[in-house]
C-alpha cells in the first residue's frame, strides 16, 4: 500500500539557515581552538597581532578550509498529455524553470561540517526557497569518525536501488528524476560512527531517533492509485467480507458500516513518529578477502510503506447484536509503520572485466506466521547487477532486484482484513542503463530502462547531455506504459520532455 504524509524536513528562512551555519562553525571552534595561526592564507605574525592589540583572535581558524560551491539550473519540463489539444497547450505549465542547490563545508585537522541547500521559488509565499538537503559535522578521532545531523547514508553496493539500503526513505512525489537516487533520498537526523579494522575492514554503527516513511504525492498526476482509490477499496471489500460471513446483515446496517468505512478513509490518521518509539540502529561490516569486497549487516527499523488495516472489524462481527442487526464496535481505518528486522549480506568483485555486484537481505517482521494482515508478511530479497564497457565504448550497466514474499498461501484476499490482499507474491524489477560518450567525453548519449516484471509496465528515460567546463545542457524524456495497474504504467499519462541547462561552481 501506499499512502502520502506531509512530515519532512521542514524549509528554513535565510535567517534560520545563517543559524544553522553558525551552530556549525561554532561546534567546529573547539576542535580547532589550540591552533595557533592565521584564517587560512599563512601564519599570523608579530605585526598582525599587534594590529589586533596583541591578541590572536582567528588562530583558531588557520588550519579550517572553508568551501562554498553549488549549481544553480535552468529547465522546461511538459508533459506530454498536456499537448494532445489546442485547449490543454494554453492551461500548460512548462515548471518553475529555475531551481539551485548551495553547498557549504568547512573542514580542519580533526573535523568538518557540512551544509546542502536545496533552492526552489515559492511564488505564493507558503514556505521557504530553502530547504535543507544535507547538515552534519563529523569529527575523528583516530580510526574512529563520529558524524551526527541530517545525514544521506548509502549501505550495501548496488548501483541503482538495492535491498540493503534501507537507512534513508525515499520520496516518490514525482518520478522525473527517478534514476537520481541520493536525490531521492530524505536526509534523516542520525548519529553515525564509523572504526577503521585494519587497512581494508570498517565496522559501521548508525541511530536514527525518529522515523519517516517514503512520500508519495496526496494529489495530482503523481498520486499513486493505491492511495487515491483506497476508501473505494475498503468499502468494497468490506461490503465482499460482509457478504459472505453470516448471518446476513440487513441493507440498512450495510449501508452505515460502508458509509462510516467511506468517511473515514480520506482521513487516515498517522502515527507520531517523532518519537523514540520509532528510534531505528543498525551495524554494519565491510572488509576486502582477496580480490572480493564483501559486507555483512544488521538493521532494526520500520518498513517505509505504510500497511493499512480496519481495526475492529473482526470484533465488531464478534460483538455483532443478532437481534437488531445494529453496528457494534466501531470500525476505522487504520495506518501502522511496521517494526522489522534485516540481516544483510553484500559482495562485489571484478571478473573478466564485469564489475560483479551483489545483495541479499532478510526481511523479519512480526507477522511470522502470516496470518496477521495489518502487518506484512517476513521476505527475502536480493539484488545482482554488474556494469562493463563493451563493443565501441558502450557502457552497459544491468541490475536486477526482487522481493519475495514468504507465507504468501496464508495472505487474505480482502484489503479491508489484509494489507498485501491483491498483491502479488514476488515483486521484480529490471534496470539497464547503456551510455556512450563522444568528442573528449563532452557529449553523452544515455538510455536508462526499468522494467516491472510481474506488473508488466515500464519507464524508459534517453537522454543527451552536452558538458563543457562547468556548464551543462541536457536534453532528455521519459516514457512510462504497460499495464495500467501496475506501479510504473499507472503513470502512462505522464510522459515528459524536459531541457535543462546547469552551471556549477
Amino acid at each position: 500500500m501506499m499512502a502520502a504524509r506531509s512530515v519532512g524536513v521542514r524549509g528554513l528562512c535565510p535567517r534560520c539557515l545563517l543559524w544553522v551555519g553558525m551552530v556549525v562553525l561554532a561546534a567546529l571552534v573547539p576542535l580547532s581552538a589550540q591552533e595557533d595561526f592565521g584564517f587560512g592564507f599563512g601564519d599570523e605574525t608579530e605585526e598582525t597581532k599587534e594590529a589586533a592589540g596583541g591578541v590572536s583572535g582567528f588562530s583558531f581558524l588557520s588550519e579550517m578550509r572553508v568551501k562554498i560551491g553549488g549549481e544553480v539550473s535552468a529547465q522546461l519540463l511538459g508533459y506530454g498529455d498536456d499537448f494532445t489539444s489546442p485547449s490543454k497547450i494554453k492551461e500548460t505549465s512548462l515548471g518553475d524553470v529555475f531551481s539551485g542547490k548551495l553547498n557549504f563545508s568547512a573542514a580542519s585537522s580533526n573535523a568538518d561540517g557540512v551544509i546542502n541547500v536545496n533552492l526552489a521559488p515559492v511564488f505564493d509565499g507558503s514556505s521557504s526557497p530553502l530547504t535543507i538537503d544535507e547538515a552534519y559535522i563529523r569529527a575523528y578521532f583516530g580510526r574512529v569518525s563520529i558524524e551526527g545531523g541530517l545525514r544521506k547514508l548509502t549501505w550495501g553496493k548496488a548501483d541503482s536501488l538495492g535491498p540493503l539500503d534501507v537507512v534513508n526513505s525515499l520520496d516518490y512525489s514525482d518520478l522525473i528524476d527517478m534514476t537520481n537516487i541520493m536525490g531521492r533520498k530524505i536526509a534523516r537526523p542520525m548519529i553515525h560512527a564509523s572504526y577503521s579494522v585494519g587497512s581494508f575492514s570498517k565496522l559501521e554503527g548508525v541511530f536514527v531517533p525518529w522515523f519517516e516513511g517514503h512520500r508519495f504525492a496526496p494529489e495530482g498526476r503523481w498520486a499513486p492509485s493505491q492511495l487515491t482509490n483506497l476508501p473505494d477499496q475498503m468499502s468494497a471489500s468490506t461490503a465482499a467480507y460482509i457478504g459472505a460471513t453470516a448471518p446476513p446483515v440487513s441493507p440498512e446496517v450495510l449501508s452505515t458500516i460502508l458509509a462510516q468505512v467511506s468517511s473515514n478513509s480520506p482521513a487516515f490518521e498517522y502515527p507520531e513518529t517523532r518519537t523514540l518509539q520509532y528510534a531505528q540502529a543498525g551495524l554494519r561490516f565491510t572488509t576486502t578477502i582477496g580480490s572480493s569486497d564483501i559486507g555483512v549487516q544488521y538493521y532494526f527499523g520500520r518498513l517505509p510503506r505504510p500497511a493499512v488495516s480496519l481495526r475492529g472489524l473482526k470484533n465488531f462481527w464478534q460483538n455483532f447484536d443478532m437481534s437488531t442487526q445494529q453496528p457494534g464496535e466501531p470500525i476505522t481505518p487504520e495506518i501502522a509503520y511496521n517494526p522489522y528486522h534485516q540481516i544483510g549480506i553484500d559482495y562485489a568483485q571484478v571478473i573478466a572485466g564485469f564489475n560483479l555486484r551483489a545483495e541479499l537481505a532478510a526481511n523479519i517482521t512480526g507477522d511470522i506466521s502470516g496470518d496477521d494482515g495489518a502487518v506484512y508478511n517476513p521476505s527475502i530479497a536480493w539484488s545482482l547487477g554488474f556494469d562493463r564497457d563493451v563493443i565501441g565504448g558502450i557502457n552497459v550497466n544491468l541490475q536486477g532486484t526482487e522481493s519475495i514474499r514468504l507465507l504468501d498461501n496464508k495472505v487474505g484476499d480482502t484489503i479491508a482484513l489484509d494489507t498485501e490482499a491483491g498483491t502479488d507474491m514476488t515483486s521484480t524489477r529490471i534496470t539497464l542503463v547503456l551510455s556512450k560518450k563522444f568528442f573528449r567525453d563532452e557529449l553523452e548519449i544515455k538510455a536508462t530502462g526499468i522494467w516491472g516484471i510481474e506488473n508488466k509496465d515500464f519507464f524508459i528515460l534517453p537522454a543527451l547531455v552536452w558538458t563543457k567546463g562547468d556548464v551543462e545542457v541536457e536534453l532528455s524524456g521519459g516514457i512510462l506504459g504497460g499495464d495500467e495497474a501496475g506501479e510504473l504504467g499507472q503513470y502512462h499519462k505522464n510522459s515528459f520532455v524536459k531541457i535543462m541547462l546547469t552551471y556549477s561552481f
